[in-house]
């Protein structure tokens, strides 16, 4: 039985040699993966960090830059609008102008061409009152001819007077 308390004895007592060389050789991994494993880690999560940094910095930068372009671009935009807007209401004006003028030649040359027809009319009219005063007088003439040729009645006269201005309105 002692052999067995021995053996029982030695796997379950304080080894303290084991103890501390689990500790030398965890100590010696840390050191290990502190030299090729946390070094080389920590310096690609700073460059990366620097990376993010520098992508933030250029992103901020591409921000203010577009928001000065907005604010160029409305102000252009607004411009450009005043300016349609100026165009516009000068072409307007300018065609009201024009209608106005249009106008007014039109009125005038109207008003011309009424005086002209008036004009026109009574020259037409003094000439067909000169025929008519000449064909009263040349049938006045004929009339006191043909009376003085003969002595006619009262009846005959007239008969002979309505034969010569029909006679006078089919030579017309």
């Amino acid at each position: 039985m002692l052999a067995n308390a021995f053996v029982l004895g030695s796997s379950t007592g304080f080894n303290g040699g084991d103890i501390l060389f689990q500790l030398v050789m965890f100590i010696v991994l840390l050191a290990l993966i502190k030299k090729f494993a946390w070094g080389p880690l920590m310096g690609i999560m700073q460059e990366r960090e620097q990376h993010i940094a520098s992508e933030i910095e250029s992103a901020e930068k591409s921000r203010v830059e577009a928001n000065k372009l907005l604010d160029e671009t409305r102000a252009e935009l607004k411009a450009s609008r005043q300016e349609a807007q100026s165009i516009i209401e000068n072409a307007k004006k300018i065609g009201d102008d024009q209608k106005n003028e249009i106008i007014a030649a039109a009125r005038a040359e109207a008003e011309r061409l009424k005086e002209s027809a008036k004009m026109e009319i009574d020259q037409q009219k003094e000439q067909a009152l000169a025929a008519v005063r000449e064909q009263v007088a040349s049938l006045s003439v004929l009339i006191a001819s043909k009376v003085i040729e003969k002595e006619l009645s009262a009846a005959d006269q007239e008969k002979l007077i309505n034969e010569y201005i029909k006679e006078a309105g089919e030579e017309r």
